[in-house]
């Protein structure tokens, strides 16, 4: 089924357009990657997906019953945000924000889901750590356990491995991998390592200036050469 349907999508902000004709649907249990070049509207497009911008034209259409809070969002950080003050077990916990409506308080409930993902994660131990003294892995661990309170069935990550070593790279790649493989959640993950984007994703949505330049299966990308030009290669 359906998870989000983007139809004759056109993004801009400030009334520029950054890209156009955008077509494609992410069904649930798809492990999508958006690649491009900087600049090509990548970030634009997750913004507009969270109804952080509108579009400027085209259509949006959420299916499967989600709904634009349910979606979990693991944005990239700031040098700011890296140091946090709050514990681990505080970030967490305020992906459950809007559970609680107009509560000012976390339940029974929600305090359990943060923990369970904390365990999903491996943090469980660093609960009453402060994030700003974690390594880079470690706080990425701790967002997605965030992003993953927040949803029951879509993860949105923005460069979700940007400024980490190889090791933690790869640790977080399978990380995710495991979510959508073995707990059928679905991926929206915006990448520029392209190598990572064809060994794990199961589609790929390419964007190029102003306009699409792919979208279909990995498979099918890999075939159409496209991927060389986000390597500099020549067809």
């Amino acid at each position: 089924m359906a998870q989000i349907t983007c139809q004759s999508l056109a993004l801009g902000y400030e009334g520029k357009r950054v890209v156009e004709d955008l077509d494609f649907t992410v069904e649930a249990g798809d492990y999508l990657c958006i690649v491009g070049e900087n600049g090509s509207g990548k970030s634009t497009l997750v913004k507009t997906i969270l109804r952080l911008l509108p579009p400027i034209s085209g259509t949006i259409t959420l299916g499967d019953g989600l709904r634009p809070k349910e979606i979990g969002y693991l944005p990239q950080q700031t040098a700011a945000q890296r140091d946090f003050p709050a514990s681990v077990e505080e970030i967490v916990l305020s992906g459950c924000l809007n559970r609680c409506g107009l509560r000012p308080f976390y339940n029974r409930s929600e305090k359990a889901l943060a923990a369970a993902n904390m365990r999903r994660l491996g943090i469980e131990d660093l609960s009453q750590r402060r994030y700003r003294e974690l390594s880079g892995g470690q706080q990425q661990r701790v967002l997605l356990a965030r992003a993953l309170c927040a949803t029951r069935k879509l993860l949105l990550l923005d460069e979700p491995v940007a400024g980490l070593d190889p090791a933690a790279a790869a640790e977080m790649y399978g990380i995710i991998a495991s979510l959508n493989r073995e707990e059928k959640t679905t991926i929206m993950m915006i990448s520029h390592d392209i190598d990572a984007a064809i060994k794990y994703a199961s589609h790929i949505l390419h964007i190029g200036e102003r306009k699409p330049l792919f979208f279909g299966t990995t498979d099918a990308y890999v075939s159409s050469g496209i991927a060389g030009s986000l390597k500099g290669e020549t067809k």
